[in-house]
């Protein structure tokens, strides 16, 4: 009698219990908030984070900083860039400057020999006009002198020529200021005004350039 008096006792307590822990259950999930819930997913929170404002505004004076100082950067580079194609154009100048001086040196630099050997060509054409041509034929020393005056001032232009010096000789030809140098004028029906009618002295060019110009009488 008493085994079967204690059966049914177990069973309330076992179902006391397990509506007791049911209750407890129920009563801790009132303690938790709804929105501190955390959903795991592979072990990584999807949660949204608050963003860090402050941090934000910490960071944004730096970035500013790093902007100004890229801008002052590239201006400098940009004006370094300028200087040094500046200095490559200056230097590129200077370089055939003095290629051109050298050169021209090389060429003009026997200008003032030419000049002084000039006279002697003058000296060798007026001693060759002065000779009477009519004399020639009779008088044979003559003759010898005035043809070996001739041969030598023949060969004279001939190195002239072989070294860039040429005679200008302008007669017929209209006044250039640059390569004649007039000394009168005089009338003369035959041709156009400030026309060359007459040379006094022959001018010459060293490689073009004028080195002496031609003394000239000029038409009206």
């Amino acid at each position: 009698m008493a085994t079967k008096a204690a059966l049914p006792f177990e069973m309330m307590a076992k179902r006391f219990g397990t509506l007791k822990s049911l209750a407890g259950v129920e009563s801790l999930s009132f303690l938790r908030p709804a929105q501190t819930t955390v959903h795991l997913r592979h072990g990584y929170s999807t949660e949204k984070q608050p963003v860090d404002e402050q941090a934000a505004k910490s960071e944004s004076p730096e970035i500013e900083k790093l902007t100004k100082e890229l801008a002052a950067a590239k201006e400098q580079n940009a004006e370094l860039l300028d200087k040094y194609k500046r200095s490559l154009a200056d230097s590129e100048n200077m370089r055939n400057r003095l290629n051109k001086q050298i050169s021209d040196a090389k060429i003009f630099g026997i200008q003032s020999f030419c000049k002084d050997l000039l006279e002697v060509a003058d000296t060798l054409g007026h001693a060759t006009q002065a000779v009477p041509q009519e004399k020639l034929s009779g008088n044979a020393d003559l003759k010898n002198l005035f043809e070996g005056l001739s041969m030598t001032r023949a060969s004279l232009l001939q190195v002239f020529k072989r070294h860039g010096l040429e005679p200008i000789d302008p007669i017929k030809q209209k006044f250039n200021p640059n390569m004649h140098e007039a000394l009168f004028q005089k009338e003369d029906s035959t041709v156009e005004p400030n026309t060359v009618v007459e040379v006094t002295k022959l001018g010459y060019t060293l490689h073009e350039r004028c080195i002496r110009p031609a003394l000239v009488g000029v038409s009206k």
